[in-house]
Order: structure tokens, then C-alpha cells, then sequence
């Protein structure tokens, strides 16, 4: 039976498409689509609609997709479903809403951050503007005001979520308008784990442009409102440790991470650690090697090498591949400090060619690549090309 990678190809080599072609055209990472080609990840719908229309063949891969896949695209029958059963239980109800409805919301919200880490953010928001049209078309529905309260929360934590998609694919503006709807309804409900959340996303966000004196207010902010008992706080006191660390204040640093240590010491692992907001020690782990490699300690580089080494191993749970993606970059970074330039190279390009870095991490392999071409290493055009193919594939505002 010809499988979706063969007729792909077959398709490709009939019209004299290359994989670099049919990426760039298609606006995919080259890394991304041959894992799919040659069955490693299963395709998505809006991905194989693209590369029906880049290749002139309407309906001519649709039918090699596995059955599996066709239920996990951006408007697939899977999420379809899923909120045709919530109306379903909500008109059962007796009152317009009902606690029933409310949670099943609240689950597919932590099962929505739960799925963070390891789906595209792109394939991940489509999930989350059908969850958010939802939410939005039970706000005139009669309903207490314990139950409004839940349901701007909802969505409150959905706005998030989907700023955070937005922040992975750069694309500022609409991460921007989320954070801020999220905020606000963090205000209106008085949630302030959620609000904490926003100001610690907002700070990561500033963090990444390079604004390291605004992401410093800002994380010192969501540590001020958040419970202190919560995941916002601890994230909170990380994320400020990895901004002294870009700023170079070595005490202020380390005195972040003893904190942190205190505050992690006595976590159990969550039963859902892959949440992206409920803090758990693998997380904590991986945010002192980046912590570390960034403020040039000798200690990043056997660190790192332990925080890659128990990512891929799963020891603390399922497979985290965008957190292993990270720890590659901390690990090359702490190699550059050290003097092993080569295998830095080798880690970023791995990095760079897995189809897991999402564009608001870019400037972490530049960084990488900037010393290797600064030491004038010959890994440099290789680096430059696979970055330049990546920054292509991903638009203008990578």
C-alpha cells in the first residue's frame, strides 16, 4: 500500500519539486516535512491541503493520510465533535449552562496546556479559537454569577494560552490583543494566579525582544500579585533569574536560583507535568541550565548535559522534544564558554533542523551560530544556510 510520503514524492518528482521547494512553498520547516515524509510524524490536515494546492493536486494525498491524523487538524472532526458533546450536555442541563458544561470546559482547558510542549503552536490554536468561539457563544446564556465567574476564567486562561501560540510564532500584534483580553478578565474575575500568569508571560515575551529591564518589572510584578503557594510564583522567580543572567548580575542570578531551589524543594511531580502552567522539578532543572549557560558559568555545561541527557530519556515523565529542542541551545551555549565550538555547532544545527524551534526562539541559535562564526570554524556556512532555510520557511517576521 503506497503510504502519504510516497505519493507525496511521487507527486514531488513528477512536477520537479524539491523538499526545500516544497517547504519554502508551503511555508513549512524542510525539518518538519521530510519527518513527515518519511512517516516519523503523522501529517495534518491543513498541511496536507497545502501541499495539495503547492503541487497542482486537489484531493490527491487526502486519501494516504492515516486515519488518525484526519482527526487532529486545526478544524478537524475530533474538536468538532468534542464541543457538539458539551452543547449536547448543555441543553440537558437545567439551567442554560450548568456546573456539567462548565467542567468539561475547565478539562479541555488543562488538557488544551497539557498539550503545549509537544503540538505546533499553530495546529494548537486552531483548538483554541474553537474552545474560545464556545466560551463566547455562552456569554449571553442565563447563568449565575458562580458560573460567569468560571467561564470568563475559561476564557481568561484560553486568551493565554493562545498569546502564548502567538509569542512561539512571533507574531506580536495577536499575542499582544490575547494578553491583553486575558488580563482583563483575570481583573474582572480577581483570579490572580491568572493575572500573575500574564504579567510572567508578558515578561518572557519582553525577554525574548531583548528588553531585559522591562521583563525584570514585569516578572518582579507577577511575583507581587501571585499566590504564593502556585505555579505563577516559582515561574515567576525563574524567569527573573534567566533575566539577571542576560543582564550579567551574577549575585542577583544566583541568589534567583537559590529561591527557586527552595520554592522546588518540596514539589512532587504533578500528575500532569506536561501542563504549562503547573510547575514541576524537571522544569525547574531545565531553567537553571538555561540560566546557567547564559551567565557564562562553568557549571552550565555539565548541567546541561544532565538536563538533555533525562529529557531524552523520559526519566521524568512522557518525551518534552520543544523542552529538549531548548536544552540542546543551553547545552551549545555552555560549550561555546568552554571552548568546544565544534560540538556547539553540531547541537545548535541539530536544533535548528529538528522542526521543533519555534520562531520566537531564534535568536537563541543565532546567538550560538554568531560565535561559531566568530571563532571562524568551518561549521559556519553549514549553520548559516540551515538558520537561513529555517528563517525562510517561517516569514518575515522570524
Amino acid at each position: 500500500m503506497t503510504t502519504f510520503g510516497e505519493k507525496a514524492r511521487e507527486l514531488m518528482s513528477q512536477r520537479g519539486i524539491s523538499l526545500r521547494k516544497l517547504a519554502a512553498a508551503a511555508n513549512y520547516d524542510v525539518g518538519y516535512l521530510s519527518k513527515i515524509l518519511n512517516g516519523h510524524k503523522p501529517p495534518s490536515m491543513p498541511l496536507v491541503r497545502q501541499l495539495e494546492a503547492v503541487l497542482s493536486a486537489p484531493g490527491g494525498l487526502e486519501e494516504f493520510v492515516p486515519s488518525p491524523a484526519r482527526c487532529t487538524s486545526d478544524d478537524s472532526p475530533a474538536v468538532d465533535d468534542e464541543l457538539a458533546a458539551l452543547e449536547l450536555s448543555r441543553r440537558a442541563a437545567a439551567s442554560d449552562i450548568g456546573a456539567e458544561t462548565l467542567d468539561r470546559l475547565e478539562r479541555a482547558v488543562d488538557d488544551l496546556a497539557t498539550a503545549y510542549p509537544g503540538t505546533p503552536p499553530q495546529e494548537l490554536l486552531g483548538r483554541i479559537r474553537k474552545h474560545l468561539t464556545y466560551v463566547v457563544g455562552l456569554m449571553d446564556a442565563r447563568k449565575t454569577l458562580s458560573e460567569q465567574r468560571r467561564l470568563l476564567v475559561v476564557g481568561g486562561w484560553l486568551s493565554l494560552l493562545g498569546s502564548t501560540c502567538h509569542i512561539d510564532l512571533h507574531e506580536l500584534p495577536s499575542a499582544t490583543a490575547r494578553l491583553r483580553t486575558a488580563a482583563q478578565l483575570a481583573k474582572q474575575t480577581e483570579h490572580h494566579e491568572l493575572a500573575a500568569w500574564c504579567l510572567e508571560t508578558e515578561a518572557w515575551q519582553a525577554l525574548t525582544a531583548g528588553n531585559y529591564r522591562r521583563a525584570l518589572t514585569l516578572s518582579q510584578g507577577a511575583q507581587a500579585i501571585a499566590p504564593r503557594d502556585g505555579s505563577a510564583f516559582i515561574q515567576a522567580v525563574a524567569q527573573e533569574g534567566r533575566i539577571w543572567a542576560r543582564l550579567g548580575a551574577a549575585s542577583e542570578t544566583r541568589e534567583a536560583l537559590n529561591r527557586v531551589a527552595r520554592l522546588v524543594s518540596p514539589l512532587s511531580m504533578p500528575d500532569r507535568p506536561e501542563h504549562h502552567y503547573r510547575y514541576d522539578p524537571a522544569k525547574s532543572d531545565a531553567y537553571v541550565a538555561t540560566t546557567l549557560s547564559w551567565l557564562g558559568d562553568p557549571a552550565a555545561e555539565p548541567y546541561a548535559r544532565q538536563v538533555l541527557a533525562r529529557l531524552e530519556s523520559a526519566t521524568d515523565g512522557p518525551p518534552r522534544p520543544r523542552r529538549a529542542v531548548s536544552a540542546r541551545l543551553d547545552l551549545a551555549l555552555a560549550l561555546i564558554s568552554a571552548d568546544q565550538a565544534d560540538e556547539a555547532g553540531h547541537l545548535t544545527l541539530t536544533a535548528i533542523t529538528s522542526g521543533l524551534l519555534v520562531p520566537s526562539s531564534y535568536w537563541r541559535a543565532r546567538e550560538v551560530i554568531n560565535a561559531v562564526a566568530a571563532r571562524r570554524l568551518p561549521e559556519t556556512a553549514e549553520l548559516r544556510e540551515a538558520y537561513r532555510e529555517l528563517s525562510d520557511q517561517s516569514g518575515p517576521t522570524a
